[in-house]
């Protein structure tokens, strides 16, 4: 059994990593970690694993984490997981941060949307997570740096036609709705009952910091610079993201070339469901999974293409897709732990 730590354990993000992990087959969680609930039990904090888990939130201890743990899950804000990873992969252990800190290559844009980057020495070989995209990399890595919810709704979708040049790079818009647990755990009065509950809005147009992050992997991607406009809607549900993206297409590209390329480039990805003609995602049909759900829609008489797909924005968006990244980095089956049947309802 592979010996699995969580750094952070009691946010969503990284409550969603323990449900995830005390289920799979080929790892035993060994330490919680949390700075709030440091002493309680797991379970008395989220009493539904009472019964599944049972490991008491410690006080985080680098000589203490890496004697216990071979994999480290950093579920922390950005800004404190730099401080930690660097003597974490000193010490030989794979790390996969859910934080900002290690997505990007370019420091400077990191920096640019939230602060001074102190580890910018381990940017060049971590590895972007996103595991359709960079799998071979990832089998590879040491460490990763676990995409966004919002750029893993929006680059799966769109890696695949821009790497065909099926699309003119400078009309991207993606348009996205998150459910409230986006914003994590945290208490905050733009995300109380009253404030959320028969509310629909959308927030940080433009400058949202998960922009830098698409355009850096879409730039990278395309071998050319792209800069989309992304607009973030936050919906009164607990969980899901649905993202609708508008782009022009070439001409010559008709909606047979574009689903092909989506279901030939992500033929042998158990994750990713291409919906058929006519047929949308819905975040009620991914909740609690980690599929991404892709739709696809020419619009002939204005020549506009519209992609949509949905995930949940805590699995796919988050857990799912970090328990992916240490499946495949310990070369273990891609799924192991991640096929549990979706909700009908």
């Amino acid at each position: 059994m592979i010996r699995v730590g969580v750094i952070g354990a009691t946010g969503y993000s990284g409550a969603e990593i323990v449900r995830i992990l005390s289920d799979h087959p080929s790892v035993e969680l060994t330490i919680l970690t949390s700075r709030q609930y440091t002493g309680i039990r797991f379970d008395e904090v989220y009493p539904s694993m009472t019964g599944v888990v049972d490991l008491v939130c410690e006080e985080f201890s680098t000589e203490y984490f890496c004697e216990r743990a071979d994999v480290a899950f950093i579920a922390l804000p950005h800004k404190l997981p730099m401080e930690i990873v660097p003597e974490l992969v000193h010490r030989q252990k794979k790390v996969i941060d859910l934080s900002a800190d290690f997505r990007f290559k370019d420091a400077s844009k990191y920096e640019a949307f939230y602060q001074t980057h102190t580890a910018k020495d381990l940017l060049e070989t971590a590895v972007y997570g996103l595991c359709e995209i960079y799998s071979e990399k990832i089998k590879n890595a040491v460490l990763i740096g676990n995409p966004g919810c919002y750029p893993t709704s929006a680059l799966l979708p769109l890696v695949p036609l821009l790497k065909r040049e099926f699309l003119d790079v400078e009309t991207i818009v993606v348009d996205s709705k998150s459910g409230v647990s986006g914003a994590g755990r945290t208490l905050a009065l733009t995300t109380h009952f009253c404030e959320v509950n028969e509310s629909f809005r959308a927030y940080k147009i433009a400058e949202h910091r998960h922009n830098p992050e698409m355009d850096e992997v879409l730039s990278l991607q395309a071998g050319k610079p792209v800069s989309i406009t992304f607009v973030p809607h936050l919906v009164p549900m607990s969980r899901g993201m649905l993202t609708t993206i508008y782009v022009k297409p070439l001409k010559t590209v008709g909606f047979e070339d574009i689903y092909n390329c989506l279901t030939s480039f992500y033929s042998g990805c158990p994750f990713i469901r291409i919906c058929p003609e006519g047929r949308f995602p819905n975040t009620l049909h991914v909740r609690g999974t980690n599929y991404c759900d892709i739709g696809i829609k020419l619009d002939a008489a204005r020549n506009r293409l519209i992609i949509v797909s949905a995930i949940d924005n805590l699995v796919k968006g988050a857990a799912g897709q970090a328990v992916q990244n240490m499946n495949l980095m310990l070369g273990l089956e891609e799924t192991t732990g991640l096929l549990n049947a979706p909700f009908p309802l």
